[in-house]
């Protein structure tokens, strides 16, 4: 039986180095919880203390302790099926008793991790500690979660991005973009030309939309979520107005 209907033996606390003084990213949550995840690099090392601590002073009897460092993908719809595409192990303890408190280092050095951290509508990227105390009866495991950047040289072309779009003989408008590419904490600087008005505009506003395409034909999921709506006028413009438009990424959850 589930160790989830039973008041668990053992306490079991994951402590990350430096993890007052680190910083942090804020996580959206199921049911609009939230809590902030300790940030990490590709190529940095994973590294901290694991305290096992038995309830009541009882004699706790295990067959081992292990650590693991892991990066998963968990498909929302389909949640029995999560792709581990990074594990590492180490074990802590061999098999025995605690009767007191005991406490674990451990070091997961210059983890390679090949993707970022991602919380979408249908998949999670997440990497994660895990502590498993195993016993006969059931296991007792506690994660502690992670968030993951990968920073990545500008691209060597980034060119602007000029389009047009309008309704025939009633509206004519041309964007122009400094750039085609952003990064996460860029600014996208850029211009409106009204060229063409003959429809009257209430108000005119630029959204930042996520889209996120999961798994591959024929069971592929594409969903559009928009995360900022940025009201850029009010009003209806005269024909050959424009509006330079500046919005910062910064305060905005992308990820």
């Amino acid at each position: 039986m589930s160790s989830f209907f039973f008041s668990t033996p053992v306490d079991i606390d994951i402590l990350l180095e430096d993890g007052d003084e680190r910083e942090t990213v804020d996580i959206k949550l199921e049911k609009n919880r939230r809590e902030k995840a300790p940030l990490y690099l590709d190529g940095e090392s994973v590294k901290g203390a694991v305290t096992v601590r038995p309830k009541d002073g009882k004699r706790l009897e295990h067959t081992g302790i292990k650590v693991q460092f892991i990066g998963m993908i968990e498909m929302f719809y389909d949640r029995g099926n999560h792709y581990e595409f990074l594990s590492l192990g180490q074990e802590l303890a061999a098999p025995g008793e605690l009767q007191h408190p005991q406490t674990f280092p451990f070091n997961f050095k210059n983890v390679e991790k090949q993707y970022e951290s991602y919380n979408g509508i249908n998949v999670k990227l997440r990497y994660f500690v895990r502590v498993t105390v195993s016993r006969r009866i059931a296991d007792v495991v506690r994660e502690k979660d992670i968030w993951v950047y990968s920073y990545r040289l500008p691209p060597e072309s980034n060119n602007p991005i000029k389009m047009d779009v309008g309704i025939e003989d009633c509206l004519h408008i041309e964007f122009e973009y400094s750039k085609s590419k952003y990064h996460l904490r860029d600014v996208i600087v850029g211009r409106i030309y009204f060229l063409l008005v003959r429809l009257k505009i209430k108000h005119m506003e630029l959204s930042i939309i996520r889209r996120e395409t999961t798994g591959s034909p024929p069971n592929q999921y594409n969903e559009s979520e928009t995360l900022v709506r940025f009201e850029i006028m009010d009003g209806s413009p005269s024909r050959g107005m424009f509006k330079q438009e500046q919005l910062n990424f910064l305060p905005h959850q992308l990820f």
